[in-house]
């Protein structure tokens, strides 16, 4: 591992709480930049909450308690004086069913810009043409760009979420299980869609494929009911696990 890369996310200490039940147990973690970081482990075990943590998306659940450090560039984005809109900014998130709003392919990307003040035309073109190419969906939807973007295939509606997301100009991506919806030829795609993005952002996703995991990963987080069992790069992760629950797990004799 290059030890002089830049951290973009440290977590300390960080432990979540849903009322009285703990979600999430001291995770220790650093997210390092222009890096795929898949997070795995069974349903139920915290990545999905854990992903959430990192653009505070748990502040819409009201009975969410958080204790410990998010740092983002080094700024705990827990603290009171933290803008949440300007961090979900630069923070994006892709879900797990794509959700394209109900507009055109157009609207959808401009959709953002627009809430942030922009409002040229021309400049609005440039984001729709950059975003869509990065999400490598131009080709497929230039002379489309009026019809409403649920007419697009399932595959295609994800892949015009992550550019409604890139549109945004965000440093980090969060992705929620982004192909578990799609057939093997659109998960492909995103697959490599995300390989490639990777060259200009950060990359966090939770998947339950850990053939998806070994593919596109550099480092990958073994959650285990709320705990971070085990961390590390993928390929060192998949071929000599520290952790028998590790082993076990990506072997597939539990979960």
């Amino acid at each position: 591992m290059n030890q002089t890369q830049n951290i973009v996310f440290n977590i300390k200490e960080l432990n979540l709480f849903y009322g009285q039940t703990q979600a999430l147990k001291s995770i220790e973690l650093p997210i390092y930049e222009k890096e795929v970081t898949a997070l795995i482990g069974p349903s139920g075990c915290g990545k999905s909450t854990f992903l959430r943590t990192l653009n505070r998306m748990n502040d819409l659940v009201e009975s969410c308690k958080i204790e410990g450090e998010v740092s983002f560039h080094q700024e705990n984005i827990y603290e009171p004086m933290t803008d949440v809109i300007g961090l979900r900014k630069r923070v994006g998130m892709v879900f797990q069913k794509p959700n394209p709003f109900p507009m055109s392919i157009y609207d959808n990307i401009t959709y953002g810009p627009k809430c942030q003040g922009i409002k040229d035309k021309n400049t609005l073109r440039e984001i729709v043409e950059e975003s869509l190419k990065q999400a490598a969906l131009w080709d497929e939807v230039k002379d489309r760009l009026k019809e409403s973007a649920l007419s697009l295939s399932g595959g295609q509606q994800q892949r015009l979420c992550i550019a409604r997301t890139i549109a945004m100009k965000p440093e980090v991506i969060l992705m929620d299980e982004p192909t578990s919806a799609l057939d093997p030829v659109a998960t492909a795609r995103i697959e490599d869609l995300i390989m490639d993005l990777k060259k200009n952002y950060t990359i966090i996703i939770v998947t339950h494929n850990m053939q998806q995991a070994a593919r596109i990963s550099d480092k990958t987080a073994f959650f285990l009911l709320g705990e971070l069992i085990e961390y590390g790069d993928t390929s060192h992760m998949f071929s000599t696990p520290e952790h028998k629950k590790t082993e076990e797990y990506i072997t597939g004799r539990f979960g």
